[in-house]
């Protein structure tokens, strides 16, 4: 009798810990807030989806070539996350899918091998939710916060591409560098055109003309793609191929199949899943890693920026389980966006379910546009990349750190210094500073 009492109430704790109302949740955060779904709130879904969409295509179409793979793996990237995120994410805004940084890095590690990048994404995902049932999310707490000349073969170290890019500068194509700065130009002008209308203040009422320009400086990457693309199209059908364009592109919806563990090459010599790992080295840490720190810590910003609160854990969990059914419809790793969020968040989203939109809009454009994406010029897809990046350069951070007694600014000098020659060695010389440096306050505070 005791015993059936005593298994009785093991029984009891045990559903009341992992099956509890809060418990469900909080491993399915949809739970808390579909339930008390507004129809107010699906109008600026559709709206922040629709917009971030327009966004997300030029966008991972470019992102791909970064990274050294088809076009199409950019696409591949971008839709998984707004189905998984959407399930179990905590932050509203974050928008997952492929960013500058994880493609830097990716880059250096695939050796522009397809199979490579989508066996990384797996690993990668398994990582990540490892990290999350061993509830290891607080170890991020110790990390510190294509060519537009037209110009092939180009390595990708900085010195050494600034080295390749002055001296076979007499090889630019005119076409491409003209495309080129006009679509920065133009993207530019856009740019300024919004922060000129922050500064200004939002009237109660917009008249059609204000409401026109605030679709064109949201969408102006798509539209500028959009246009580079037109012309062209006309170009190659009057017979002149003026630009570098994409050529190339498969056609449809990525198949639905499990990541490849090992490679045939084309002369029929067997590559294992040991040798692609070892090939990948310390990618399969430093990867992870970054794709969590810089997923997190946008989400973590927007949270506080609207008022509500992330589990970071959970959040790790949705990352991971995002790239490990990325892999099955061969995406390369992906991460949170800032510049994609920032859209999400100016936009009104108001739920999770906005991401689900922008996946729907990706999916179609895999299974319509892509056809028209082989005249998508070069010059344009890098001109989209720097106006994405370049605010990344913040000054008012690096003056702030040193107010703040500069602690941080050792693990930032050495992480911008190094990433000069690799992305990734960067980012281990910062942690391994950052760290050194919290051990040595941990230890003189012992002391």
């Amino acid at each position: 009798m005791e015993l059936q009492i005593e298994h009785g109430w093991y029984a009891r704790d045990w559903r009341t810990k992992y099956f509890s109302s809060a418990t469900m949740k909080a491993r399915l955060p949809i739970l808390g807030w579909l339930p008390r779904y507004r129809r107010a709130w699906l109008q600026m879904d559709l709206i922040a989806g629709a917009t971030v969409g327009l966004t997300t295509v030029p966008m991972a179409l470019a992102y791909a070539e970064v990274a050294g793979l088809p076009v199409q793996y950019g696409l591949y990237s971008a839709f998984m996350g707004g189905f998984v995120y959407c399930v179990f994410g905590t932050a509203k805004d974050l928008v997952l899918g492929p960013t500058g940084i994880m493609s830097l890095l990716c880059a250096s590690h695939v050796h522009h091998d397809p199979v490579y990048a989508v066996l990384l994404t797996f690993l990668c995902g398994l990582t990540q939710i490892a990290m999350a049932l061993l509830k290891l999310g607080f170890l991020l707490d110790l990390i510190s916060y294509p060519n537009i000349l037209g110009l092939q073969d180009i390595p990708h170290q900085f010195f050494l591409q600034l080295y390749h890019n002055l001296t076979r500068i007499s090889e630019s194509r005119l076409g491409d560098v003209t495309l080129g700065l006009l679509c920065l130009a133009t993207l530019v002008t856009l740019m300024r055109m919004k922060d000129i209308e922050h500064c200004s203040g939002e009237a109660p009422t917009q008249s059609h003309a204000q409401i026109l320009l605030r679709v064109l400086i949201t969408a102006r990457c798509a539209l500028v793609v959009l246009g580079a693309t037109a012309l062209a199209y006309a170009y190659q059908q009057a017979g002149h191929a003026v630009f570098t364009i994409m050529d190339v592109t498969s056609q449809g919806l990525p198949p639905l199949r499990a990541p490849p563990f090992s490679e045939t090459t084309s002369e029929g010599a067997v590559i294992t899943f040991g040798e692609i790992a070892q090939d990948l080295g310390g990618g399969l840490v430093v990867i992870p890693l970054m794709g969590l720190l810089e997923s997190i810590a946008i989400a973590k910003a927007f949270a506080g920026q609207n008022d509500y609160q992330v589990d970071t854990n959970q959040e790790v969990f949705a990352i991971g389980l995002t790239n490990v059914l990325g892999s099955f419809v061969s995406a390369y790793p992906v991460t949170g966006s800032f510049g994609r969020s920032a859209v999400n968040s100016q936009t009104g989203v108001s739920t999770p379910l906005g991401g689900v939109v922008t996946a729907v809009i990706v999916l179609l454009s895999l299974a319509f546009l892509m056809p028209v994406f082989r005249y998508v010029p070069k010059a344009a897809l890098a001109a989209v990349i720097i106006c994405s990046v370049a605010p990344l350069a913040d000054l008012h951070t690096t003056r702030k750190m040193w107010k703040d007694g500069g602690e941080d600014l050792l693990p930032f000098l050495v992480t911008f210094l190094a990433s000069f020659w690799e992305v990734q060695y960067g980012i281990v010389g910062g942690v391994a500073v950052t760290g050194a440096v919290y051990l040595f306050n941990f230890t003189k505070g012992r002391l």
